[in-house]
């Protein structure tokens, strides 16, 4: 079974500019399988966002189908079901500590399900332990760093024991070093447990590092790919508004100067590797 599966997802949502219908999201087809990283590129307004949303049945289809574990997201006997297998963490942590020690603010989720207080405890432990955080458990989390914070986030969706986890933007407000923290929890989670990661991103380099990428424009699935098959077409992102990293760029632009270069380089290493091998 696949962890999502996506069918002609469509949601429209009335302008309060003009008043008039729009399609944020417009016949979108996806299906992710179960221990996937996926990324969702896309620039902003392009409707990656809304389709996050409906995973964790935030939103709910205009038309279309959204199936998490099988189970439909618009049936409200799933709904809980549905949130207790998505996870869902947004771009701002602020938004998602509501109390004022860092360990009660990962319980909190697992007290809403009704968990046994010894299985809540254990649980509390484990997530924080999985995100490198247990030595801040007794410390206030808004005197944490973003990174940290973000951790925490991450740690309060773990204890709800989800399969599948959606990150929006969760890099957007962090500093470098707590861009690269987050980052490098959210691949162990991948790899070591094997939880399923839906990415959204505007950072080509954590892209880069993803299974596979699907792009959306204008609210409709675009391109699709690993990370090589998707930024190796340079011209088709930058036609669309979007970047490719800058190692990829370098290669293009070698390429495109006569130096007889693979245009599928993703990385600093990549590059150096191909270029060691010019004649």
């Amino acid at each position: 079974m696949k962890m999502v599966d996506i069918k002609d997802l469509t949601f429209k949502y009335t302008s309060s500019e003009d008043g008039l219908e729009k399609f944020a999201v417009n016949g979108v087809n996806l299906e992710v399988e179960k221990g996937e990283f996926l990324v969702v590129l896309g620039h902003n307004g392009s409707g990656k966002s809304t389709i996050a949303k409906h995973i964790n049945a935030l939103l709910l289809p205009t038309k279309g189908k959204v199936f998490v574990e099988g189970m439909d997201t618009s049936d409200p006997k799933n709904l809980w079901d549905v949130r207790s297998k998505a996870g869902m963490v947004f771009q701002n942590p602020d938004n998602q500590l509501v109390a004022t020690i860092v360990e009660e603010d990962v319980a909190f989720g697992p007290e809403n399900l009704g968990i046994e207080p010894s299985e809540i405890r254990k649980r509390v432990d484990d997530s924080l332990e999985r995100v490198g955080m247990s030595e801040y458990k007794r410390h206030a989390p808004h005197l944490l760093s973003g990174g940290q914070k973000q951790r925490i986030a991450i740690a309060g969706v773990l204890a709800m024991k989800p399969d599948c986890i959606v990150f929006d933007e969760p890099t957007a407000m962090l500093d470098p070093s707590g861009r690269k923290e987050v980052l490098k929890t959210i691949k162990e989670l991948n790899k070591e447990y094997g939880i399923t990661i839906i990415l959204i991103t505007h950072y080509m380099d954590e892209a880069a590092q993803a299974d596979r990428i699907i792009v959306i424009d204008s609210g409709k699935a675009i391109m699709e790919g690993t990370p090589k098959e998707v930024f190796s077409q340079v011209d088709k992102m930058k036609e669309i508004g979007l970047d490719v990293p800058q190692v990829t760029e370098l290669a293009y632009e070698l390429k495109k100067s006569g130096i007889d270069i693979s245009t599928d380089i993703l990385n600093v290493d990549e590059m150096v590797d191909a270029l060691c091998q010019l004649r």
